[in-house]
């Protein structure tokens, strides 16, 4: 007799009746899968009677509802990491009773950070490390070649939910890491750890814990090949933070950021480099995306733009090639492609270069991804330069958004942005007309106002050299 079956999606957990390519809940292609009918994700399993009795002391006493005006008005309680570009990435600090789910590419360094940070918050907390993917001798190795040594650290090699919570009720730690939550399980559940009935279940766990007991929780998720953490999407509603580790593995830099933060902005980055000792913070940010810069090279441009409150001088190259093909082939890393798109449409209508016929490759240097529109002036003088064959001057700066009839729009906090520019040592700085006038030029920083992308192809190539 045939083993009952069921198929659910490893993306939102919808179970049907019969497989289909594509969800009817979440619209993922591609997710639903088979598995018997009591080794599915059930939404009524429980956590197990030794996960369960820890959950529920974990809450305490039951609480009733009371009138929003009597509740109290007291900030958040928040205390610093030991790592300043993290503590910018979460608000200002970690908060206390706060679940922060931390996920990147296998190897970017996610475990390195949490233990480096143990050594800042071991001066005031107590700190459990669990970890489901190295033995206690290997975080042993890791902890002393990062120089984390502390008595307030404790550390277990555990994968099993029930134990878990059953050493956080007898140590009772200010803080609990969990890496990583794909290899953490209910034994409750008869699915094997990783799939999206267990990381549910688990990370459902943890918050309850995180809540009850007033206990910081950080979360190491690994991403799949598509760039999102690895297991149901509702993971990523269920925690207060989502932060994303990215780096180019050839690459020594990382960049932290914030995809989601219920106590804080979701705009800022952190920027470190992995070195031998551990990850070293990069307090600036614009002097790593622009060193290494060629001088006096045709299709390169510096722009400013805003990352949180932060601003980041950032390198945007062009390569302008003529077609082989009918077709001709368009490439954006770290711009957005549709927006490159229009810039060629705007330079080919509004600045009479003859574009459509030429392949088109637009790179941001360092990984940075440049979704706001300051960024255009710059990527459409890049452009132009490529095309021309001209460079741009090596002291100057664009900063400002392109609109369809070629006009150039004001961006926000220009004056700070020009101040940046002035700090780095840059002489030059194109601006939208507009805004001109309402800020002043910092000393030994010329501001070139241009109404359109006209005039600013010809202030660049008369302002050069």
């Amino acid at each position: 007799m045939k083993a009952k079956t069921t198929f659910y999606c490893t993306e939102c957990g919808n179970e049907t009746p019969k497989w289909a390519g594509k969800c009817p809940a979440c619209g993922a292609w591609n997710t639903v899968v088979e598995r018997p009918a009591e080794a599915a994700p059930k939404k009524s399993r429980g956590l197990g009677k030794a996960a369960a009795t820890a959950a529920i002391s974990s809450a305490g006493n039951s609480h009733r509802a009371r009138p929003v005006t009597d509740l109290e008005t007291a900030s958040e309680i928040r205390f610093p990491t030991g790592m300043g570009e993290l503590d910018r990435v979460l608000g200002g600090g970690a908060v206390k009773g706060s679940l922060v789910l931390v996920g990147g590419a296998p190897g970017i360094g996610k475990s390195t950070l949490m233990l480096q940070i143990c050594s800042k918050l071991c001066e005031f907390s107590k700190v459990l490390y669990v970890s489901g993917e190295e033995s206690e001798h290997q975080l042993k190795l890791r902890a002393k070649r990062l120089d984390v040594e502390s008595e307030q650290l404790f550390v277990i090699s555990e994968t099993c939910l029930g134990d878990v919570l059953e050493t956080v009720a007898a140590e009772q730690p200010d803080i609990l890491i969990i890496d990583s939550i794909q290899t953490l399980y209910n034994d409750a559940l008869e699915s094997p750890a990783g799939s999206v009935g267990q990381v549910k279940d688990c990370t459902m766990a943890l918050m309850q814990l995180a809540k009850g007991r007033e206990i910081t929780v950080f979360v190491i998720g690994h991403v799949n090949k598509e760039g999102s953490i690895a297991g149901p999407k509702v993971l990523e509603h269920m925690v207060d933070c989502v932060l994303y580790f990215e780096g180019d593995q050839h690459s020594s830099y990382r960049i932290l950021r914030a995809a989601k933060n219920r106590f804080g902005a979701t705009n800022e980055i952190g920027v470190f480099e992995m070195e031998d000792a551990g990850l070293h913070e990069v307090e600036n940010p614009s002097e790593m995306l622009l060193a290494g810069r060629p001088a006096d090279a045709p299709g390169t441009c510096v722009t400013c733009v805003m990352e949180g409150v932060r601003p980041v001088l950032a390198e945007i190259q062009a390569l302008i090639a003529p077609s082989s093909y009918g077709t001709p082939r368009r490439t954006s890393n770290g711009f957005d492609y549709n927006r490159a798109a229009m810039l060629l449409a705007v330079l080919e209508k509004r600045g009479g270069l003859k574009l459509s016929t030429c392949d088109t490759y637009l790179n941001i240097i360092g990984g940075l991804s440049l979704d706001e529109p300051a960024a255009d002036l710059a990527a459409a003088v890049a452009l132009a330069s490529s095309y021309l064959d001209q460079p741009i001057p090596s002291d100057l700066v664009a900063i400002g958004e392109v609109g369809l009839t070629g006009e150039l729009r004001s961006v926000s906090q220009l004056g700070q942005r020009v101040n940046e520019v002035q700090r780095l040592g840059f002489k030059r700085c194109l601006i939208p007309e507009r805004r001109s006038q309402t800020i002043s030029a910092p000393v030994g920083l010329e501001l070139i106002p241009v109404r359109n992308i006209g005039e600013a192809l010809r202030a660049v190539m008369r302002k050069q050299g």
